[in-house]
């Protein structure tokens, strides 16, 4: 387990980085067109494209963060009153099936993103529409991996009876 967890340290601090980049790079980008439409009345052709396509990749790497933080949209009505056990199954059960939609989502995404290479579109500039759309697939993977990370850290917990670590006051 202390691989695993390394490893998803690991793989945080690359999306990290890659955010922070991305976020950079899109508001450099924005900042420009902003500029040359109000004061040079032209703008680069692609960049609102470009933009549309890295916000995509900033909310897959951000999801990703989202739940290796256990920060992500949890509807919590009916555990706020549930015994502490209890949540944690819940939470166990709410994991593996989100690790199971992921998995879903994510082999479609691969037959989407084939049939676009397949198709040999581009999106601008020539650029083959499937580079941008690689990161469905990868981010869907991304998910569910840090879903599975949670199932077997919640079963641990289980297993352990730990109270976890987001109820401690």
């Amino acid at each position: 387990m202390k691989l695993l967890r390394r490893v998803d340290r690991a793989i945080a601090t690359a999306e990290t980085a890659l955010l922070v980049f991305l976020l950079s790079i899109m508001i450099l980008l924005d900042f420009t067109q902003v500029i040359l439409r109000n004061f040079f009345s032209s703008g680069i052709i692609w960049a609102d494209t470009f933009l549309r396509q890295m916000v995509l990749w900033v909310a897959f790497f951000g999801a990703s963060l989202a739940v290796q933080e256990r920060k992500h949209i949890n509807i919590d009505v009916l555990t706020r009153f549930m015994p502490e056990r209890s949540k944690r199954v819940s939470r166990l059960a709410t994991d593996f099936f989100a690790a199971l939609v992921c998995f879903a989502f994510f082999k479609a995404s691969i037959t989407f993103v084939t049939s676009e290479m397949v198709q040999r579109t581009t999106i601008f500039l020539d650029i083959p529409t499937w580079y941008f759309q690689l990161i469905i697939p990868v981010g869907y993977g991304m998910l569910c991996f840090r879903f599975l990370v949670k199932v077997i850290d919640d079963m641990l917990e289980l297993k352990r009876g730990v109270i976890p670590q987001e109820t401690v006051p």
